[in-house]
């Protein structure tokens, strides 16, 4: 049996790390239900988010792995039987395998003890049975649907919830409702658990917490690779206290190693079937949603990369852009890249491009080709270059 590194260098802390995420698979043209099956194995969840200006955050992992993919592949696996994704609070809001819902009880059962997951929602059984008992009737609903029709103001950075959309929140959130799909302006549809995940999960007993957290744990070391506790601890969103046993059970039982790696102070652990490539080859536009780059810390220790998302900072204070994506290259962030579909001219918008300080002279060349296949994935036509940044002047 091959003995397993105690200490490694950055650069095969990088390169388990992309190969644990996927950028190892070979790839199906077209992708099928197969390859995106494989993929979320990989990742394990999908963060959701509503910004489209490019395109939504649940989507774009799946490319940056599968490349041109068909965007209902998600869509059934999601709301067509057999289910194989649910939406729920896993790392956030994010699509997750459907067979995690009963590790994330523990979750639900915190929800409701604290009435809600950031304000305290007060008490209304009455509205609670009003909405559950409607759903039950007419099926799968929006809150629109359900609501009682008054206004709804425009806020900041987001729209004023109705007391409805609170409540079917807090039950979404306690697991009484689960999300059955969306609509096409991406209002969420609720619904019943048991028409939503399948029988076989919900008759499956409820893991204790203990048992859910290691569980968790588990998926989170083998996304990741390598990781320390804080690697782990944000993969789904775990409190320490319930990631460090976990983690002491994973080691004891061989399924974690102990490692040190170049250039971190903290301890970290080897998922024991992590692979440890000599190459990546990869060349893919990354969501600043993705789970290659979702904590900042951790992207910056493997790929020297600072990596602020600057969709909340005010115009005139943002240094790369709003919707900036990092490129990589091989096992390498090379550039980064403020992006927008302008679906209306059918163009895909390079609003800032920036060359990263040891970019290699390819980067490019071969920024300028996954540009064009992004477009073609998305429907666009063209691809727009505004000279802003060091690297905008040498797309072509």
């Amino acid at each position: 049996m091959k003995a397993r590194p105690t200490s490694i260098s950055q650069s095969q802390a990088r390169r388990i790390a992309l190969a644990a995420q996927g950028f190892l698979d070979p790839p199906h043209t077209p992708p099928t239900m197969r390859t995106f099956q494989r993929t979320l194995d990989r990742t394990g969840v999908l963060q959701v988010d509503s910004v489209n200006v490019l395109q939504r955050a649940h989507y774009m992992p799946l490319y940056s792995r599968m490349g041109p993919y068909d965007v209902d592949l998600l869509r059934r696996a999601a709301e067509e039987r057999p289910r194989r994704v649910v939406e729920y609070w896993a790392h956030v809001q994010a699509f997750m395998p459907v067979e995690l819902w009963p590790h994330l009880q523990f979750r639900m059962d915190h929800y409701r003890a604290r009435r809600g997951k950031w304000a305290v929602l007060d008490d209304d059984p009455a509205l609670e049975a009003s909405l559950l008992a409607e759903i039950r009737e007419v099926g799968a609903a929006t809150a629109r649907d359900l609501d009682d029709g008054l206004p709804r103001a425009k806020d900041q950075w987001g729209w004023n919830w109705s007391r409805t959309r609170q409540v079917l929140d807090y039950l979404f959130s306690v697991g009484d409702l689960a999300i059955a799909g969306r609509t096409s302006q991406f209002e969420v549809l609720y619904d019943l658990p048991e028409r939503v995940i399948p029988a076989a999960v919900l008759a499956l007993p409820t893991p204790t917490p203990a048992e859910a957290h290691l569980e968790l744990v588990r998926r989170a070391a083998r996304a990741h690779g390598v990781a320390t506790v804080r690697c782990l601890q944000d993969y789904y969103r775990m409190h320490v206290d319930q990631v460090r046993p976990a983690v002491a059970t994973l080691v004891e039982s061989g399924e974690l190693l102990p490692v040190t790696i170049e250039g971190w102070k903290r301890p970290a652990y080897l998922h024991c079937d992590a692979r440890v490539p000599r190459r990546v080859g990869a060349r893919a536009l990354l969501s600043p949603f993705d789970p290659v780059v979702w904590e900042r810390e951790r992207a910056e220790r493997l790929f020297d990369f600072h990596y602020r998302i600057e969709i909340y900072t005010p115009a005139h204070k943002r240094v790369h852009g709003y919707y900036v994506l990092p490129f990589l290259l091989g096992e390498h962030i090379v550039a980064r890249v403020d992006l927008k579909a302008d679906r209306r001219t059918r163009t895909l918008v390079v609003k800032g491009a920036y060359a990263e300080p040891a970019a290699p002279p390819e980067t490019a060349e071969e920024l300028t080709a996954e540009l064009s296949v992004l477009a073609g994935w998305l429907g666009l036509d063209t691809v727009v270059v505004e000279p802003r940044g060091d690297l905008a002047a040498r797309l072509v």
